[in-house]
């Protein structure tokens, strides 16, 4: 079952396109024009700066509330403005400061760079705000992920919002055999990918890059959203399963009919769109809970230094 028939469409003429090799650049500026072609997010103060010596791209800024976004790409593509779309709609609908990076992506840089530049960036930030999210779609998700459990401890995050992510760069999950054909991820692709990114195959179970290998006790809470037709599907469930099981608050749905990276496509179909709303939904629902829980922790503890 597919969630809608526009989204059968576009993956019957997806499908029906001759596969191509192409080098990374010319994959990176492919990927850039088809996100140019979509329609962009909702219109907010916007600033390409640094923060500790790292691009970033704030997106109204001044919020109490702040997610730091880690595009998806496989480690390899994406950018600030493929993902441009998202970050906007997330800042909209959370009401947060979003704070996307653009992180060094392989294989110019390759593990640990990526997830050092999210650190540092998260650090810094921490420096001037109290509730920091971290938040990611795919590869991304990976390193979000990385991100909350290299500073656990360290900077107290409010909440993990995770959309498809790779969560185990093993990819021997079954649904990576299951969907690996026909639903547009390509694992034989991500697999060359994450390569580049961890050219150590050993380290590929280590719980420094692999969060299905990791103690997950004490990460923040998390939203976890996964597809029923993408490849990655079962290590996202799996993830989530995780965290249940350290105790970690989730907020986990599977999406029926839809593919990896449906955000990307809901200007093509509705059932995408409405996923991502119930996903932004969530995500602003999550940190609620969590700014309500800190404020009434907060009246406690000060009632209890009066009392």
């Amino acid at each position: 079952m597919i969630a809608d028939e526009q989204l059968a469409a576009f993956l019957r003429a997806a499908t029906a396109q001759p596969a191509t090799e192409s080098d990374i650049p010319t994959l990176r500026a492919a990927g850039r024009a088809r996100a140019a072609t979509r329609p962009p997010g909702p219109a907010m103060p916007a600033k390409d700066t640094t923060v500790a010596g790292v691009a970033v791209r704030s997106y109204q800024p001044g919020a109490a509330t702040v997610i730091v976004h880690l595009h998806g790409g496989g480690f390899v593509l994406g950018d600030l403005d493929t993902h441009d779309p998202q970050a906007r709609r997330l800042a909209a609908a959370t009401g947060a400061t979003v704070v996307a990076v653009d992180y060094r992506r392989a294989p110019e840089h390759p593990w640990p760079a990526a997830v050092d530049d999210a650190t540092t960036v998260i650090t810094a930030l921490a420096a001037e705000h109290a509730r920091i999210a971290v938040a990611g779609d795919s590869a991304g998700g990976l390193i979000a992920i990385l991100a909350a459990l290299r500073l656990r401890g360290e900077v107290p995050l409010v909440a993990q919002l995770l959309v498809c992510p790779n969560a185990d760069p093993t990819l021997r999950s079954p649904s990576v055999t299951e969907k690996g054909q026909g639903w547009l991820l390509d694992p034989g692709t991500l697999r060359e990918w994450i390569a580049r990114w961890l050219p150590d195959a050993t380290t590929h179970d280590s719980p420094m890059v692999n969060p299905l290998a990791a103690d997950l006790r004490g990460l923040p809470p998390a939203l976890v959203v996964t597809s029923e037709h993408d490849p990655l599907r079962d290590e996202g469930d799996a993830y989530a399963a995780r965290l249940r099981d350290a105790g970690v608050p989730v907020t986990h749905r599977r999406e029926p009919g839809l593919i990896h990276n449906f955000p990307s496509l809901r200007h093509v179909s509705p059932a995408c769109a409405a996923a991502e709303d119930r996903f932004l939904a969530d995500a602003a629902a999550l940190l609620t809970r969590t700014n309500d829980a800190a404020r009434l922790l907060g009246q406690q503890d000060r009632g209890g230094a009066t009392g």
